[in-house]
């Protein structure tokens, strides 16, 4: 990112548009919604964040959610309607593994992909806390085989104790490399 650049709505909806990740109208609508702070310098989080606001991205809850046993199920339509909805995910479930939370239980997030069951290994420490590792698993399953864009999960500055969700964008690899050059965002 260059040192005189600084990011605001306003021009990560441009970023979108001019790399294909949104159209025009979607990027209008979002910026008269965010007509008060459009211009306003954001930090590497809040552009991040901002990419769920624009359609491109899922973000996994840091905070407590109701229930894990929803949470998921939630999450995977958000990501799956992201994705342009190519594929079908259906059956969300936890299958919940032995003992309590306390030291962590070791679950499944279990769901059909068009049909085909997937599970994922997760680890909960709380009936109302994602894994975020499986969610941004289970969330890399909603991108169609034949699509150009896969998930990944957006990099940025943290402050060590503070408390983050986890921000998965659906990108090309060129997409990707346009994020990072103009907003500074990495991705792991």
């Amino acid at each position: 990112m260059r040192e005189d650049s600084w990011t605001t709505y306003r021009r990560i909806g441009a970023l979108l548009r001019e790399t294909g990740m949104v159209s025009e109208e979607k990027t209008r609508r979002v910026l008269e919604d965010a007509a008060t702070y459009a211009d306003d310098e954001m930090n590497q989080y809040a552009a991040a964040s901002a990419l769920e606001c624009f359609g491109v991205a899922v973000s996994v809850h840091a905070d407590d959610i109701d229930s894990i046993h929803d949470g998921y199920a939630g999450l995977l339509a958000a990501a799956a309607e992201v994705a342009g909805g190519r594929v079908t995910v259906s059956d969300v479930r936890i299958v919940e593994g032995e003992g309590g939370f306390d030291g962590g239980r070791f679950d499944a997030v279990e769901f059909k992909r068009d049909g085909v069951p997937v599970s994922i290994p997760a680890e909960h420490f709380a009936e109302d806390y994602y894994d975020h590792e499986a969610a941004c698993r289970a969330i890399a399953e909603t991108a169609h085989d034949d699509d150009p864009r896969s998930w990944r999960n957006v990099g940025f500055a943290r402050e060590p104790g503070a408390g983050y969700d986890s921000i998965m964008v659906l990108t090309t690899p060129e997409q990707a490399e346009a994020l990072r050059e103009h907003v500074g965002l990495t991705f792991h």
